[in-house]
């Protein structure tokens, strides 16, 4: 939570000497960097992004599980939501919700354009908002483990199938979610 606050903190303080007068900002930046503040700041960015790579790399390890109904691991398989979940969990150390619809409803909700790395891609497979999920990788594509039969793997959000069915785009903001039990 400290490092919330303190993001919040740098963050609007960064806003302020955006909008403040030319005299205000300068003070505000030379206030902000006696204090570190600006290096601590891109610190925390810097952070957030290694998770969010972290996150990708760590699930293109997992290609090739087969999807399992309601599965969770690598040993017996994975449904959707258990395959983000599980990512977020042993990546980020990140506890989810187990529903594709509740990882929806717990996240930041961000337009298609701001997708990155790490993001959450939602698709209405089932007729129903929110029935499918997948961890975008970039370039337009997104790791997912999508029915039974079938493997955890990569595909274009721009082939018909899925563009006709995008849902929606979230962001899990990876220093605010609930802390994976130990």
């Amino acid at each position: 939570m400290r490092r919330i606050a303190l993001f919040f903190s740098l963050f609007l303080a960064a806003a302020v000497a955006l909008a403040a007068p030319a005299q205000n900002s300068d003070d505000m930046a030379r206030f902000m960097a006696d204090h570190g503040l600006l290096n601590r700041l891109s610190d925390m960015g810097n952070q957030v992004q290694a998770k969010a790579s972290d996150l990708v790399v760590s699930a293109m390890g997992f290609l090739g599980v087969p999807y399992r109904r309601g599965g969770n691991d690598a040993q017996t398989g994975f449904d959707c939501s258990g395959f983000v979940r599980a990512m977020f969990e042993q990546t980020a150390g990140l506890l989810l919700p187990r529903k594709a619809e509740q990882q929806a409803a717990a996240t930041e909700k961000i337009d298609k354009t701001e997708l990155q790395p790490g993001d959450l891609v939602f698709f209405n497979t089932m007729r129903r908002a929110f029935s499918h999920v997948g961890i975008y990788v970039g370039n337009g594509k997104f790791i997912h483990s999508p029915k039974p039969g079938a493997e955890v793997r990569v595909e274009d959000m721009g082939v018909a199938y899925w563009a006709k069915r995008f849902d929606g785009a979230r962001r899990v903001p990876l220093g605010e979610a609930d802390p994976a039990p130990q």
